[in-house]
């Protein structure tokens, strides 16, 4: 399970959004380059149909595999109370011959993305990460040095943070705490609520940067 919100900001000030993040969490960022293919269930697995993405971390050296099975939010008065959205999400490290297995049990590519950008991960009364990136999609089949952005000169932000059903009202608070911070360059909400860029933008980055003594 994970309480996550999303939103999004404009490419030129990303820079001010990174120095912003730097300050409140403390870390260093980590860089991302994420292959991303998600893959859909065929006829013969039933009639329901999965979804599962599978993600490879072309950023490292030895890239690394991971599968990510994203399930229903939670529903309910106790949801609608709350400003982040929580869901069933389970994640587990693989070998590289994992889209040989999946596609051997009848599960076909729809689509592939690649994500480019950074991550803070920390923790501020829950173990949060924050993700920035470019949301590429490919021309041709895995041909992730030929992606094109699917939006350009937009970023997407994403905050998400563990949680259990024991906890998720504690996590769900913190990650709406830490996200005021960040409030006078984006909006955050609920993923599937777009609320565009915030007025506001411009002015604070430009702030950001002054303080930081970065000149533009």
């Amino acid at each position: 399970m994970e309480c996550v919100v999303q939103g999004i900001i404009e490419t030129q000030h990303v820079e001010a959004l990174e120095i912003l993040l730097q300050g409140l969490c403390g870390v260093h960022k980590e860089r991302l380059r994420i292959h991303e293919l998600c893959l859909k269930s065929g006829p013969n697995l039933g009639h329901v149909a999965s979804e599962v993405r599978v993600l490879c971390d072309l950023e490292q050296p030895d890239p690394t595999w991971m599968v990510r099975h994203i399930g229903g939010a939670m529903r309910g008065s106790g949801a609608d109370q709350i400003s982040v959205l929580v869901r069933a999400m389970v994640e587990s490290k693989v070998s590289k011959n994992v889209l040989r297995l999946f596609y051997a049990i009848g599960y076909k590519l729809d689509h592939e993305l690649l994500r480019v950008g950074f991550a803070f991960h920390f923790q501020r009364g829950a173990s949060i990460t924050v993700t920035v990136s470019s949301v590429n999609k490919m021309l041709k089949l895995h041909a992730t040095d030929e992606a094109v952005p699917v939006t350009p000169g937009i970023q997407l932000v994403e905050v998400t943070a563990p949680a259990s059903s024991e906890n998720y009202t504690e996590v769900a608070a913190a990650v709406s705490s830490f996200c005021e911070y960040l409030a006078p360059l984006l909006h955050l909400s609920k993923p599937g609520t777009s609320t565009g860029v915030v007025s506001t933008a411009a002015a604070a980055a430009a702030s950001l940067m002054s303080d930081a003594g970065v000149t533009t």
